[in-house]
């Protein structure tokens, strides 16, 4: 019978499919990791994973066992979450998604503001775009999540706030001189970047002037902070600074161009205790102003 911390291993080496990152990911050393992998294959009579010359693959008896693994921990998970609910307490592990923005400039307060009221509880937070943690919230790996824009969602949800897309410059501009000035591009979700260069282009002939690219919004922020050009960006990345000029985006009609951060999460999780308090507290809250 396999053993929880073997379900943890495998479900960690099909999700990386590279024996270092999860040796890693786990806390062990490599070669303890590949000791328990053959034991697994000895007990079996089965090989599992094949070596490549980057990383390994799963034969098809090892990808069965590493699902079979992965439907262990979750009925795990549940199990230990319907114990906690059982007593009638607010306690056990609330697992979040959270987008890259809110993780950062959000999530840490507000996880410390309801632990204050609920010590007991603990936190799994996965972070990623929104449209990893909308994939997330849809296969049921978490309890709730924090996410940018509008998904496909027919379950429960609260909108948190909503605010402006707008260009963020370290010098003043007209709109007319943009397709000349230095812009800064970052990595963001398809639906920012979408906004942004349908906003472009129903403005511009031109391409934009990109001369720096960066992974995240928070860097491409220090670039304008620092004269290195301007960017389009979400209001509230650039708010804390008001030395920076800022020049919302409007649509062909005049509408303001805004973008709306949710609390997605499924109405039968509000059975479990933690669940219920932690979307009661969220309610309770201006998670815009935090």
């Amino acid at each position: 019978m396999l053993k929880y911390q073997n379900w943890e291993m495998l479900d960690a080496l099909y999700a990386t499919g590279n024996i270092t990152q999860t040796a890693k990911r786990l806390f062990l050393s490599q070669p303890t990791l590949t000791t328990r992998i053959k034991s697994l294959e000895d007990y079996y009579g089965v090989q599992l994973i094949i070596r490549k010359q980057r990383g390994i693959t799963f034969t098809p008896e090892g990808e069965e066992l590493a699902l079979h693994a992965r439907k262990m921990l979750r009925e795990q998970i549940n199990i230990e979450e319907k114990l906690n609910n059982m007593k009638q307490q607010v306690a056990g592990t609330l697992r979040v998604g959270v987008s890259n923005f809110f993780a950062l400039n959000k999530m840490p307060k507000i996880l410390r503001l309801f632990k204050q009221t609920y010590p007991n509880v603990e936190f799994q937070v996965v972070t990623g775009w929104s449209s990893d943690i909308h994939r997330r919230i849809l296969n049921h790996d978490i309890h709730i999540c924090f996410i940018k824009g509008d998904y496909n969602w027919n379950d429960e949800k609260e909108l948190l706030y909503e605010e402006e897309v707008c260009i963020a410059s370290p010098w003043e501009f007209n709109w007319s001189e943009l397709p000349k000035l230095p812009r800064i591009d970052y990595r963001t979700d398809g639906k920012m970047k979408s906004i942004a260069d349908n906003w472009w282009y129903s403005n511009y002939k031109e391409h934009p002037n990109i001369n720096i690219q960066v992974n995240q919004v928070e860097t491409a922020k220090e670039m304008i902070i620092n004269n290195l050009g301007y960017a389009i960006m979400a209001n509230l990345v650039v708010r804390p600074y008001p030395h920076l000029i800022i020049k919302n985006l409007h649509q062909p009609t005049g509408e303001l161009i805004t973008r709306k951060t949710w609390m997605y999460y499924h109405e039968n999780s509000l059975q479990m205790n933690i669940v219920k308090a932690f979307v009661q507290f969220i309610k309770t809250l201006d998670v815009k102003d935090l």
